[in-house]
């Protein structure tokens, strides 16, 4: 297990994208192409973002506690 973690970590942003994909849904569930390269396109829009410094970074942490306050935990 340490050794996959350890090769997915050194994999692109964009790869890591698929690798999730890959592994979160269903074997069963399709999902259709279009829908498919919207989300491919939309992620790469926001790891530009990030890397290009357009977008702020929160915190996990603090996006946790905002979610807790929300829904009154």
């Amino acid at each position: 297990m340490n050794q996959i973690l350890d090769e997915a970590r050194q994999l692109p942003p964009e790869q890591v994208a698929d690798l999730l994909d890959q592994l979160t849904l269903s074997p069963h569930q399709r999902i259709e192409p279009a829908v498919q390269e919207h989300w491919r396109k939309e992620t790469q829009r926001r790891i530009a973002e990030i890397e290009s410094g357009s977008m702020a970074r929160i915190p996990g942490a603090a996006v946790l506690a905002r979610v807790a306050e929300i829904v009154g935990r």
